[in-house]
């Protein structure tokens, strides 16, 4: 598998905006979720997160929630997330990262979670609600670092300068910005202060920028070229497999997922 370093500097070698997909294990059955996985990467998608359920996902709206509901009444359990993963790293070549809440890690402890997270082929971690006052004392960016795990920072339209700059010496790979404040969700627009939000952000950070929640639609995607590096669809791909016909699920999100990576690419401006 490539690393998230690798895979960012391809989108840029290829002049185009990457895209990151989302998926909450088990759901809607474990062996459907591997087999949405492999969908999204034949889609030719450039990253992949593995959601691990959790009771509480807050940062989350109706459609992600529901998901988590559902693979938690499959009794899927932190242990069926790794699995997954280890199988799913060593079929597909783009990075797989975990996403979740930080109660999952320190339930199980956090040496042990990044420790078995980067066995089992993760590439990197967006867990949301850790903050970093909590370090000191849960050492979560430290055991991710000591086993090679990208530690993805989210930021959001409410981050103050201060706390942007905090998060731009600790993050690794992309920063995660939340476009719009609430949860996640497919939405006909974009914020209408995200271009002043984005601008924002990268008077501090340095690294790529990932743009996610409410993402669904080629305009969305057209009007992130240049001004961000990656787009997470997530709720909208879920809807999409939700709402096709029976037997139908798999191509329906691969054909959306086509739609959305052919209006990423872009030419550079002329000079």
């Amino acid at each position: 598998m490539v690393s998230i370093q690798q895979q960012l500097q391809k989108i840029k070698k290829e002049n185009r905006l990457g895209i990151m997909t989302h998926i909450v294990v088990g759901y809607p059955s474990l062996k459907e979720s591997e087999k949405i996985i492999q969908t999204m990467a034949d889609a030719g998608v450039d990253f992949i997160e593995l959601q691990i359920p959790f009771s509480d996902p807050m940062a989350d709206g109706p459609t992600i929630m529901q998901a988590n509901r559902h693979a938690l009444q499959n009794k899927t359990k932190v242990k069926d997330a790794f699995g997954l993963m280890k199988k799913m790293s060593g079929k597909i070549s783009i990075p797989l990262l975990f996403m979740g809440y930080f109660n999952t890690i320190f339930n199980y402890g956090v040496e042990r979670f990044c420790r078995e997270a980067m066995e089992c082929g993760c590439s990197g971690l967006i867990f949301p609600d850790i903050p970093l006052e909590e370090e000191a004392k849960e050492h979560f960016l430290k055991f991710a670092k000591k086993y090679n795990l990208s530690n993805i920072r989210v930021l959001s339209p409410a981050s103050t300068p201060e706390r942007i700059k905090k998060n731009a010496e600790v993050a690794d790979g992309f920063l995660y910005f939340v476009g719009r404040k609430g949860t996640t969700g497919a939405k006909t627009k974009l914020d209408e202060a995200l271009n002043c939000n984005l601008e924002k952000i990268k008077k501090y950070v340095k690294i790529p920028v990932a743009v996610g929640f409410g993402i669904s639609e080629t305009k969305h995607i057209k009007s992130l070229i240049g001004k961000a590096e990656v787009a997470v669809i997530g709720s909208a791909v879920l809807d999409r497999y939700a709402k096709a016909g029976i037997g139908k699920e798999l191509e329906g999100v691969k054909k959306f997922l086509k739609l959305l990576i052919n209006s990423a690419s872009y030419k550079k401006p002329t000079r």
